[in-house]
């Protein structure tokens, strides 16, 4: 049904009169006249009695008219949520990061929330490699990764990446290469670590590196918690700084293998005003940053 009519039913039965109502509606009277008669002929009863008084409800039009207030409430509130859906200011996005992003996609997000409280968000820990696959799924809308994807997505970069090694703070000071002869290297899963563990590889292999022995684990705070235990040493990337106890030791590398770029990538077939919002904010944020 028409939600036009049932406001022109509402506004006769508040005014009372056909000479007001229409007024207040900004029609004429005989448009009035011919919307009331046409819901009166949808609904198979007539809505008002009309007389030297002017219109007065019939006992039908009362009971009707909570059903008709409700259905005009509820529609201007559908109206109202489906404007802010369409400006991104309600809705959900679902956002990958990973090892190198684990710091600054949550602040990103902070960034995004304030400005859009009524975004609900879900964050995910995964390798950049799962997150280009799902991002072309949209099983994800934007994914802090190793930029540029392999795959056909739009990205944009926020930083360099680096690796260092990682040893324990109480050890005795030596250089990267002895330590990687003398202790074993602790490494991430290849289903879990898959860039970092192929970034790791051409390092070694440019500067003719020999490492003693392989140990490997299933997440980053393991490494963490072997190195300081003193059960080997880890080539991890700069970020991990941010999450580093005092009881590690940075030991910077050199090489032309030892960076990479890392950014946020999403795929621009698929329409998602929230993630273009998302993507927005972490420009602007840039520009802040820069300026």
């Amino acid at each position: 049904m028409n939600t036009r009519l049932l406001k022109a039913f509402l506004m006769l039965a508040e005014k009372g009169n056909y000479a007001d109502a229409s007024r207040a509606l900004f029609i004429s009277q005989p448009a009035l006249t011919k919307q009331i008669n046409l819901l009166e002929s949808q609904v198979n009863m007539s809505l008002f009695s009309r007389g030297r008084h002017g219109a007065i409800l019939t006992a039908g039009g009362r009971r009707l008219l909570p059903e008709a207030e409700k259905v005009v409430r509820q529609t201007q509130v559908f109206m109202q949520y489906a404007e802010r859906v369409s400006k991104g200011v309600e809705g959900h996005i679902a956002v990958g990061f990973g090892l190198s992003s684990f710091y600054l996609a949550p602040r990103c997000i902070a960034d995004f929330r304030r400005d859009y409280p009524g975004v609900e968000m879900s964050l995910t820990d995964l390798p950049s490699f799962q997150q280009y696959e799902l991002l072309q799924n949209d099983e994800l809308q934007v994914g802090f990764v190793r930029v540029p994807p392999p795959v056909v997505l739009e990205y944009l970069p926020l930083f360099t990446d680096r690796l260092v090694l990682v040893a324990p703070a109480a050890s005795p000071t030596m250089p990267a290469a002895e330590w990687l002869t003398k202790r074993p290297l602790l490494r991430l899963h290849a289903e879990r670590g898959r860039g970092l563990n192929a970034q790791i590889d051409r390092f070694l292999h440019d500067n003719g590196l020999i490492i003693s022995s392989t140990q490997l684990t299933d997440d980053i705070q393991t490494i963490v918690a072997m190195v300081i235990a003193g059960i080997g040493v880890a080539i991890l990337p700069t970020s991990v700084t941010h999450i580093a106890p005092p009881e590690l030791v940075m030991i910077p590398l050199t090489g032309e293998s030892i960076s990479w770029k890392v950014g946020i990538a999403w795929d621009p077939s698929k329409e998602d005003v929230i993630r273009d919002n998302f993507i927005a904010s972490i420009r602007k944020g840039i520009s802040a940053h820069c300026g």
